[in-house]
This record gives C-alpha cells, structure tokens and sequence, in this order.
C-alpha cells in the first residue's frame, strides 16, 4: 500500500514538471517572484528624490507610488486565465520583455506623468508574471507537504526581494539617479527569459470551453474602476469623479459575477468562495498586505525625513524587518505542520498588531532598539500570516482551479497593497494636515502647500527661512511623527480584525496523502517506485 501510494506520487511529479526537477522550476520561479517584488519595494526610499526632482502633486505622488499595484491587481484574473489557454510560460516570458522594457522607460521618465504611466506597464507585466509562478508551482508541487515548504521558500524570497529593494535603492541613491532604482529591473530579466525558456515546464488549464474575453475584461474594469474610487474617496475627494469611477466598479463587478455564475465554463469558479477556508484565506492576505505595504512606504519616509537618515541607512534599518520575513517563510512548512493554519495565521497577526503598537513610542528622536525589535516582530509576524494564509487557500482550491485560484490570490495580494497604501496615506494625511494649519508667522498659502506632505513642507520652510521657515520645520515634523501614530493605531486595529477573521480557519492542516519526507525523494522511494512499477 505504501509502494503504491509512493508510486502513484512520484509519476504525478514527473508529469507535472515535464521531466524537469521540481527544485530546479522552484529555483527560477523564486527568480521572477524577486524580479516583481524588487520593484515593489525599491521605489520606496527614492520616494523624496521623486519629489524633489519630478515635483508631482499629492495624489500624482501616490499614483507613482501604488498604479503598478493597482493595475497589477486589475490585470491579474485576465492574464493568469489567459496562461491557462495559452501556456503559462509564455505569458511569464512575455511578461519579462514587457517589465524589462517598462523599467528602461521609468528610469529615464523626466515628469511624473511618464512615471505613472511606465509603472503603470510594469504593473501589466507583473500582472503576466506573478499567477504564472504559483499556477507553475501548484502544479509542479502535487504533494502539499512538499508544497508548503515551496512556497516557505517562494514567500522567503518575496522577503528577500523587499529586504534587497531598499537596500539596493539606497546604495544607487548614493551615487546615481533616482531612475538608476529601475535599471536594477533589466538585468534579472535578460537573465530570466533564455533560462525560463530552457528550464520551465509549458502547461495549460484542461481547455474545456472558449476563454471568457469578455469577463475578463470586464473583471479588470471593474477592479480598476472600484479602486481609483476608493483612492479618491481616501483623498478627501467626495465629488461625481468618485462616486462614478466606486459605482462603475462595483457594477461591472457584480455583472461579473453573474456572467462566471451562469457559464458552463468559467474563467473563476466562484463555488470557491463557498468554502470557509478559501474566502477567509483570501480576506487574510487583502488585510495582512494592507497593513505591510502602507507602513513600509510611511516608515521609509519617517527614516528619512524625521530621522534624517540617507536612503542607504534607511534601507539598513528596514532590514531586520525582512529578515525575520525571510526566517517566517523558511520556518513555515513547520509551524504550519505543528500548530495548523488557524493557530498560526491568528497568531501571526497578533504578534503582528503588537509589534505596531510598540513602534508607537517612535517619536522625532532616533530609537534604535525599539526600531530593530519593533521591526523584527512585525517582520515575523507578517510573514507568518502570508504564509498560512497563502498555503490554505492553494491547498483548498481543486488542482484542476489552480490558475483560477492563483489569480484570485494575487489579486487580494496586491489589491490588499494598493488600498493599502491608499487608505494609511489618506489616514496618514488626515492626521497630518490639521497640524500645519495655524503656524505662527507663516502665510495660509504656504500652510497649505506644506500640508500636502513632509518633503513639501520641509521646501516651504527652507522658501521662508527665519524663524517662519524653524516653526514650520518643526511643526511640520511634529504633525508626521503624529500621523504616524494614528496610522499605527489604525493598522493595530485592522490586524486584530483579521485575527478573529482566521478563526475560521481549519485547525489542522490536512493533507490527504500518506506521509511523505520533504524535499527531494530518498532512495527508498524511488526503489519502492521501480518494484511497483
């Protein structure tokens, strides 16, 4: 029994990667995975060189900073169904070419509309890029425990691409350009496409029906419509340029759900959802993102502009918070074995909310202990929460929907990120600017333009000089150091919310398979193969 149960493993290994070793593919999906995760964390400490060479407005700044999510997210359904039709290689190979040709575009860009838009065409590559990594991963890693250390190491590397990201942004900020932050883009990808090439399985969904062109289009409106709406409304913008754009989204939305609820074949299964430990899973990664992605983007500009570090110190003082990631995601097929998902992703967000009260007793003086255990708490636990959540949901979904699941993970992965940054920085404004609206000896107008952000405050200040431009300094400081604050509150709050949201969760993992070793197949098994065969 345990011949044949081994047997029966090993041939859905060897015909999911297509006769390539399974940790050779993971080794070159873990490459794209850094090559999109690069580009979501490198811009974040060349944000104030932005400002002060492109001099975008408030809301130009936060569309260079969250379009690439947010188109990413509207695409990701669109593309990862597409690679079910047409091969998944293929669209992660062109989504390399388009991402290489995106980041050339960025780093020369000479106003902050070229920005947009080029960040916006990375967002579309890495919306090719990223369902096709974990569709090619769910299919080449059948066995869940053999999975769930895959996927440690997939979201390992995520960390490391976000440990590197600022690290790498702050050394090319030292001694180039701002744009320098995107050509690290080019060369990961020219060596990317001729090994994916070689080395990559083509596989495809069972092709049964004609692709859905239509839903999918209309689902990639109607999440791009829904979040430009919700961004606006974060603004404080309550005019029809939000309300339309909120009503729009969430129309096509709903149209897309009854168009995928009355095909025979549809691009989403959405029965999916029916199951607790899918849509939990789901809910737990849109919140775990949300709260990540905001606070790196506010904590590299308190780095900055509060503690008045270079964007290199910068980069080395968000490194604790990415190694501990990089040890959660290195840890997590183990803790998910002993502990099961509900325990552990319930746990990673508590541990998570702790770590951001305790960074509530930053202040305009550097602390560095408090930063560095702060950092690595929050790292752990984040982590922690992504992994659980991720393996679940992957492991709930039906082989046969794994694109479909994919996709619908990437999505809540950056759309959690994109409202994310959306939502804190509203927050984050909101606490802001009231601070800088009565300084002593400064005109209305030039209150106002340093309301708009700390890099812009602290130019009007330097404009004004005396004592005006001191009191403005300072007081524009004082009021970031206390949006801040409120913004830790606020993400404290919506991570304990997602601890109760995991108590849904299953209590043990469930692998439907007799046990098997993790990692590579020892001699045993493979003798045991041949003898049944």
């Amino acid at each position: 029994m345990s011949g044949t149960t081994t047997a029966a493993a090993m041939l859905r290994r060897r015909a999911a990667g297509a006769g390539a070793n399974r940790w050779v593919v993971l080794v070159v999906l873990c490459v794209s995975l850094l090559l999109v995760a690069l580009d979501a964390t490198v811009l974040h400490v060349a944000v104030p060189a932005v400002t002060e060479d492109l001099k975008p407005g408030a809301i130009e700044l936060l569309w260079i900073v969250d379009v690439y999510p947010l188109v990413c997210a509207s695409l990701l359904i669109l593309f990862g169904t597409l690679g079910d039709r047409v091969g998944r290689r293929r669209v992660l190979l062109l989504g390399y070419g388009l991402f290489g040709v995106a980041s050339g575009v960025a780093a020369v860009a000479d106003t902050a509309q070229v920005l947009i838009l080029a960040r916006a065409l990375l967002g579309v590559g890495g919306a090719m890029i990223m369902p096709a990594t974990l569709s090619i991963l769910r299919q080449v890693f059948p066995d869940r425990r053999e999975r769930a250390l895959a996927i440690g190491i997939w979201s390992a590397v995520a960390a490391v691409g976000a440990a590197v990201g600022p690290l790498l942004g702050g050394f090319l900020l030292e001694h180039f350009w701002w744009g320098s932050v995107f050509l690290v883009n080019i060369p990961l990808m020219l060596v990317s496409l001729p090994v994916g090439r070689l080395l990559l399985p083509e596989s495809k969904g069972s092709g049964e029906g004609p692709w859905d062109v239509v839903g999918a289009l209309t689902a990639a409106a109607g999440l791009f419509a829904l979040v430009l709406g919700v961004k606006r409304l974060g603004g404080g913008e309550l005019d029809a340029f939000t309300a339309i754009p909120l009503l729009v989204g969430a129309a096509l939305l709903v149209l897309f759900v009854r168009r995928q609820r009355r095909r025979t074949h549809p691009l989403v299964d959405l029965r999916m959802f029916a199951r607790p430990a899918f849509s939990t899973s789901v809910g737990c990664i849109v919140l775990a993102m949300l709260a990540l992605v905001g606070l790196e983007l506010i904590a590299a500009q308190y780095l900055q502009l509060v503690l008045d570090l270079s964007p290199l110190e910068t980069g080395l003082r968000l490194l604790p918070l990415t190694i501990a990631a990089m040890a959660a995601g290195l840890a997590g097929a183990r803790l998910l074995r002993r502990f099961g998902p509900r325990l552990m992703v319930s746990a990673g967000f508590c541990l998570t909310a702790l770590a951001v009260l305790l960074l509530t007793a930053m202040g305009d003086a550097d602390n560095t202990g408090l930063l560095v255990f702060g950092f690595v708490l929050l790292g752990f636990g984040l982590e922690t929460t992504l992994f659980g959540a991720y393996e679940s949901m992957l492991s709930e979904a039906p082989p046969e929907q794994a694109g479909g699941a994919a996709a619908i993970g990437e999505t809540s992965y950056q759309l959690g990120a994109g409202i994310g940054i959306a939502l804190l920085g509203s927050v984050m404004n909101a606490a802001y600017t009231p601070g800088l609206s009565r300084v002593p000896g400064v005109p209305e107008a030039a209150s106002r333009s340093a309301g708009h952000s700390l890099g812009e405050a602290y130019e009007v200040a330097g404009r004004l000089g005396g004592p005006a431009g001191v009191a403005l300094r300072r007081a524009a400081r004082d009021s970031f150091v206390h949006g801040l604050h409120v913004t830790l509150l606020v993400s404290a709050g919506l991570l304990l919310l997602g601890a109760v949201m995991a108590l849904r969760l299953p209590r043990t993992m469930q692998c439907g398979e007799a046990p098997a070793a993790v990692g590579l197949p020892a001699p045993r098994e493979v003798a045991e193969s041949r003898v049944s065969a």
